[in-house]
């Protein structure tokens, strides 16, 4: 199975890349909240899932591209129903 421009591979890296940095990130600073605004790491990781997909395009992998873009819709789903059950 060819990975190289595949919607599969496309999810890898928009899960993987993104929890990478949200572990560098809570090893660096453990008890760090910036402004206020806890969702800093949140922020960095869909800027770090929108340069890949600018990448993925440009480089014409369009299904990687697409992948990229689906985990991350995902993975923001998922964050704005987990914190509004926890509001509730």
């Amino acid at each position: 199975m060819q990975l190289k421009n595949s919607i599969l591979m496309g999810l890898l890296i928009g899960v993987l890349l993104p929890a990478a940095a949200w572990v560098l990130f809570a090893r660096l600073y453990p008890d760090t909240v910036i402004l206020n605004k806890p969702a800093i790491p949140y922020l960095v990781a869909i800027g770090l899932n929108l340069f890949m997909v600018k990448l993925c395009f440009q480089h014409n992998a369009d299904q990687t591209g697409k992948g990229v873009m689906l985990a991350t819709f995902a993975s923001m789903l998922a964050l704005v129903l987990i914190l509004k059950v926890r509001i509730s």
